[in-house]
């Protein structure tokens, strides 16, 4: 890869629209598709760039391809579709994928990657909404060595933890191990929270005082006093909870790993779903138990 690196970024939602605005910005020039072409002229207009109108013509020419959509139909579309982005990537370049995708479909695009002469990492994030907003995700890459020493500058831009897992997928399988913690963790909260307000208790002093001790996570520091307010606006949904751990069972189910916890969780969020939930985030879960 040259020393002024080009990139493309396909898919400018919630996650995608302040990432490649942080590849903008740190000056590796990027140029932008997304399906619904307004938002690709928004983005532009706010941070300069350029943008294509489909993912073949955005990753023409490029140094590294970014892409961050919503499943394994939709990342499949982008890159093997008609105007898939692999129709026109030069060899030397790297496709690096941020959607949560099965480990499957990583393995499949890697091995396409290299017989057409380019490289494939599969790099899902977490941090959600505000992560990708601030520049400080934790970026999960499954890939070759040498590949993501060469992605990982432009990586940086909107990460603050990027680190290699192991070879195409391993980025995806750890991504699934994150969004089984989450679960359990935000079930947990939920089910201490309702018991804090049901017995009569402060619920925001009583988070004050555990979030010092043991019981301290992410989603209590984050979450616990919006969940006891019952705001539930902070970015990533239920929807796509559900279709992440989707994916998950159905790697546990082909690996034989035994996952009960997270098949009871993922059926509590259907509940929220058949509240009319769906778009809420994950925290909604103390909804169904008030």
């Amino acid at each position: 890869m040259s020393d002024t690196k080009t990139a493309a970024f396909l898919g400018l939602g919630v996650m995608g629209y302040p990432m490649a605005g942080h590849l903008q910005a740190k000056g590796f020039p990027v140029t932008v598709y997304n399906r619904t072409a307004a938002r690709a002229k928004a983005w532009v207009k706010e941070h300069g760039g350029s943008k294509a109108a489909t993912p073949a013509a955005a990753a023409e020419g490029a140094d590294a391809v970014f892409c961050c959509v919503g499943n394994d139909s939709d990342l499949e579309e982008v890159t093997l579709g008609a105007q898939g982005a692999f129709k026109t990537m030069k060899p030397g370049a790297i496709f690096v994928d941020h959607t949560t995708a099965s480990a499957d479909i990583a393995r499949r695009l890697s091995a396409v990657a290299k017989e057409k002469g380019f490289a494939f990492l599969d790099a899902p994030v977490s941090g959600g909404q505000a992560g990708a907003e601030n520049g400080v995700l934790t970026v999960m890459v499954g890939g070759e060595q040498a590949v993501f020493d060469a992605a990982k500058p432009l990586m940086d831009s909107f990460g603050r933890a990027v680190t290699l897992i192991g070879e195409a997928g391993a980025g995806q399988l750890a991504k699934m191990v994150n969004q089984i913690c989450i679960a359990g963790l935000v079930q947990g909260l939920s089910e201490a929270l309702s018991f804090a307000q049901k017995t009569g208790l402060d619920a925001k002093l009583v988070l004050e005082v555990i979030s010092k001790g043991a019981a301290q996570s992410w989603q209590m520091e984050n979450r616990g006093t919006t969940m006891v307010d019952d705001k539930f606006d902070f970015g990533f949904a239920v929807d796509w909870m559900r279709k992440d751990l989707g994916i998950c069972m159905a790697e546990a189910n082909r690996v034989g790993a035994s996952l009960p916890i997270t098949a009871l969780i993922d059926q509590f969020y259907k509940e929220v779903q058949q509240m009319g939930g769906g778009r809420l985030d994950t925290s909604s879960l103390i909804r169904r138990l008030k």
